[in-house]
C-alpha cells in the first residue's frame, strides 16, 4: 500500500496519507488563487485512502466559503495548507504539503477560464534555481 507523510511548514501538524491518489488537479478558480496567493492550486483527490494524524491535529482549522464547497483546511500556527476532510469519502491532500515525493503528473488545470492573466504566458518567464542576484 502506497504512504505519504507531509507537515505544516512549522512542524506543528504531521500525518500519514495510507492509499493511492485518484487525481491530481491544479485549479485556477477564484477561490484557490486568493486560498493559495497564487496562480492556481494543486490538490490530490482519493476516495480511498486513509489519514491519520500524527501530531498537531488539534492545530488543524478549517474554513469552507459559505454557499460554496470551497474548503480549506490548514494549521492554526503557521497557516500551511493540510489535508481536508470536510466531505464524506473523499481526501483532499494539497500536494505542497506532502513530504514524500509526489511521482504523478497532474490529471489536468481545471477552472482555466479563471486563470489570472499574469499566468497566460508564465512559459516566456526566466528561471532561476535559487533567489535572483
Amino acid at each position: 500500500m502506497t504512504k505519504h507523510v507531509g507537515s505544516c511548514l512549522c512542524g506543528t501538524v504531521r500525518f500519514e496519507v495510507h492509499g493511492g491518489f485518484d487525481s491530481f488537479y491544479l485549479c485556477h478558480c477564484e477561490y484557490c488563487q486568493k486560498d493559495t496567493g497564487s496562480a492556481h492550486a494543486a490538490n490530490l483527490f482519493s476516495q480511498s485512502a486513509k489519514l491519520t494524524w500524527l501530531a498537531g491535529e488539534d492545530a488543524v482549522t478549517s474554513f469552507t466559503l459559505p454557499s460554496t464547497r470551497h474548503n480549506k483546511s490548514f494549521c492554526r500556527s503557521c497557516g500551511s495548507a493540510l489535508p481536508s476532510t470536510q466531505f464524506t469519502d473523499l481526501l483532499v491532500v494539497p500536494a505542497g504539503c506532502l513530504d514524500t515525493e509526489v511521482s504523478a503528473l497532474p490529471t489536468a488545470h481545471i477552472f482555466t477560464s479563471s486563470k489570472a492573466v499574469w499566468d497566460r504566458a508564465i512559459g516566456d518567464v526566466p528561471e532561476f534555481e535559487g533567489m535572483p542576484e
